[in-house]
């Protein structure tokens, strides 16, 4: 396939959430998602098509997909809670179940007032994680919805932000790298961080400034379903979902541009350069 080609398929798939002509239209909360905790802490808005979540002193909360996936393109519209937002958490994320589960996370880790947000990645695989990257979004993420997507095929893993790839983890299985393989469920959730998430744990939440809110969109779900019960993923790879294609099996030249200027420009934290924690660089890296 030519670069232009590839280009527009990929312009096709961000623009309508699907690669298909049109505009994907607007899908309620309760279609594909369920309330998980806090029930009391969520708030249905425009006919439930947006998500508040709250938390005060009492209670964070979160959702989370009414199905698992083996793999997909997933996504949410997100806005961050606003102010004073030391030591909260939003978190967007896909996890399996059990002890050695597998996840893939994006966490936005509030400030004080004034302050940026960071916004943390990281990949478990087995119940192993330690993967963390963070960085400083080029906006402010609390003024208003920005897209957050997670590609999850055989061959990687990709974080985008507005379109922008900004973490990419590739399949190296064959070299002894584990690899999400365990059906997995969407969540998110509003939670208290402040034993680590800033300053390391230094700056607590100010409950003054509560309750702290953060809003959800974008509720359709592009993903291969997987039984509650099953644990096989293997009819997830089939190339009848667009996301498994060979065009979706790396960067295209375009955004492996953007990708090394958001490691250059906003990068501040890389596991795999961490060599305190890590004297002897992971596989993967």
């Amino acid at each position: 396939m030519s670069s232009l080609v590839f280009v527009f398929l990929i312009v096709l798939y961000f623009n309508d959430g699907v690669l298909a002509r049109g505009r994907s239209r607007e899908v309620s909360f309760d279609q594909n998602y369920k309330v998980i905790w806090g029930d009391n802490h969520v708030v249905s808005l425009n006919q439930g098509t947006e998500i508040q979540l709250l938390m005060d002193n009492s209670s964070g909360s979160g959702f989370g997909s009414k199905k698992n996936y083996g793999s997909g393109f997933f996504h949410l519209r997100i806005k961050v809670p606003r102010g004073d937002s030391g030591g909260v958490v939003t978190a967007y994320y896909m996890t399996s179940q059990g002890s050695k589960h597998d996840e893939l996370d994006f966490e936005f880790l509030g400030n004080k007032k004034g302050k940026p947000y960071i916004l943390q990645t990281n990949v478990f695989s087995e119940g192993q994680g330690n993967r963390e990257q963070r960085l400083h979004l080029w906006f402010d993420p609390t003024q208003d919805f920005h897209h957050y997507r997670i590609l999850w095929n055989q061959h990687q893993i990709v974080f985008f932000v507005d379109n922008i790839p900004i973490r990419v983890f590739k399949n190296m299985s064959n070299v002894g790298v584990r690899y999400p393989t365990k059906p997995m469920q969407i969540q998110a959730s509003l939670w208290d961080g402040d034993s680590w998430a800033t300053d390391g744990g230094r700056t607590k939440i100010n409950w003054s400034s509560a309750p702290f809110k953060a809003y959800f969109q974008s509720f359709d779900v592009k993903g291969c379903e997987v039984l509650q019960d099953s644990s096989d993923i293997q009819h997830c790879a089939s190339h009848k979902y667009q996301w498994n294609t060979p065009s979706f099996w790396q960067l295209d030249p375009v955004r492996q541009r953007q990708y090394e200027n958001v490691k250059t420009r906003y990068m501040i934290y890389d596991y795999c350069t961490d060599r305190k924690r890590n004297p002897t660089p992971p596989l993967e890296c």
